[in-house]
Parts: structure tokens; C-alpha cells; sequence
């Protein structure tokens, strides 16, 4: 089911990803091939923030292809499935800010980013991926089976 606006599947959205944390992003290699990690984003209502290390495997797949999708499941095999575009953020106040809200936002989602750049903020190594969904959908096995379809949003662009 189609939705129109964000705010209509936000709260649902948020509740899942907060309790997830952990999901799988694939990217597109040099090649054309598709690879998968696990990764730690954090979101503000529709926009996802990944740090990261600007040097990384995943930097070499987005010089390739932008295009990234993002898989969140637990265990009562509650989903959501984000499809973005990512794009490097070198904004030092947009960076600064993105570390703080890591470092203020309680576990799972939290987390204190200079357990992995120990130069802080200003650590040349870290990197912010900025995440513009151009779909999310949430679905459940649960309403799978009850027939109801997954919500999908899609922003105008």
C-alpha cells in the first residue's frame, strides 16, 4: 500500500529502526557486483546519517554507483527496506553535529563514534554519509500472511 506522506508510516519507522540499530546495506562494487555489510545509521525522520570510514570499501563502491539499500529484521520478522541515494556530507558543522547526535542518542542506536576515530571530529579517517531515500517500505511476515500489503513511501522528486 502506497502511502503519501512520511509522517504516515514515521512513528512505525522509527520505533523499528531504534530497536533494530543494525542493518545490512548493499552497494555496487567496480564491477557491477553486489556487496553486503552490516552497518550502524543513524536517522533523523527521513534522512540517514552513516559514519564511516572515508577510505573504506564501501567509499570505493559510491565513487561506482551512489545507489545503496538498506535491509533492517529482527526476529518477529518486522522489516524495513530503505533504498537511497548516498552522497559524502564534508560540512565540519554537519559532521560535528551528526557525532553529537550519535554520541547523545541512547544505545542501540548510539553509540560514541571515537571508539573507532580516536582524533575525535577532526579524525581525517572519519567519514559522513548522508542517506536520501527514494523508497522505504515496512512490512511484517504478520501482516503478510493477514493480507495486508507492506507500506511503501516514496518521496516526490
Amino acid at each position: 500500500m502506497d502511502v503519501a506522506s512520511f509522517s504516515e508510516i514515521e512513528k512505525e519507522f522509527t520505533e523499528r529502526i531504534s530497536r533494530i540499530a543494525w542493518c545490512t546495506m548493499t552497494t555496487v562494487d567496480r564491477n557491477d557486483r553486489l556487496r553486503a555489510r552490516i552497518i550502524h545509521p543513524i536517522w533523523e525522520g527521513s534522512a540517514g546519517w552513516i559514519a564511516t570510514g572515508r577510505h573504506s570499501h564501501k567509499a570505493k563502491h559510491l565513487e561506482h554507483s551512489p545507489w545503496v539499500s538498506l535491509s533492517y529484521w529482527d526476529p518477529q520478522h518486522q522489516q524495513v527496506y530503505a533504498e537511497c541515494r548516498a552522497e559524502w556530507e564534508d560540512d565540519p558543522a554537519v559532521k560535528k553535529r551528526i557525532w553529537e547526535l550519535y554520541k547523545s542518542t541512547p544505545p542501540p542506536l548510539g553509540y560514541d563514534p571515537q571508539l573507532f576515530w580516536q582524533g575525535g571530529v577532526e579524525d581525517p579517517e572519519y567519514g559522513l554519509l548522508k542517506l536520501t531515500p527514494w523508497r522505504i517500505e515496512i512490512s511484517a511476515i504478520a501482516d503478510m500472511v493477514s493480507g495486508q500489503p507492506p507500506k511503501v513511501w516514496r518521496p516526490s522528486v
